[in-house]
């Protein structure tokens, strides 16, 4: 669940597709058995990591703690009914300009092969 990086702890946190999307609230673990509350921007991407400041290992003879590193991991639904797919589909067709990653990577594949003709 965790992973040590000296007084710095890392944790991957699943995160549904549309609290990635919409923007919202989850509960992560902590290493003393709690729990903390953490916002997720709208518009976060896969991967995207947040800092909880003092929530990480605590340093022997009390200075202090380090940091918890979140990693998102957005995760795709599963099993969808064919009323959800529906959605999806007419949600694909009204998003096709709001894809940052996708719009910019084959922007440069297409520089990249016009470069290649030139």
């Amino acid at each position: 669940l965790f992973q040590r990086d000296g007084l710095d702890l890392h944790c991957r946190v699943p995160v549904s597709f549309t609290t990635a999307a919409l923007g919202g609230e989850v509960e992560v673990p902590t290493i003393d058995g709690g729990r903390s509350r953490v916002k997720i921007p709208a518009g976060a991407q896969a991967g995207k990591q947040m800092r909880l400041r003092g929530k990480g290992m605590p340093a022997l003879r009390g200075g202090g703690a380090g940091d918890m590193l979140i990693e998102l991991g957005v995760e795709t639904p599963v099993n969808l009914t064919t009323r959800q797919k529906e959605l999806l589909r007419e949600f694909e067709s009204l998003s096709q300009d709001n894809h940052p990653e996708g719009t910019s990577f084959f922007g440069k594949v297409k520089s990249f092969w016009e470069g290649m003709k030139g």
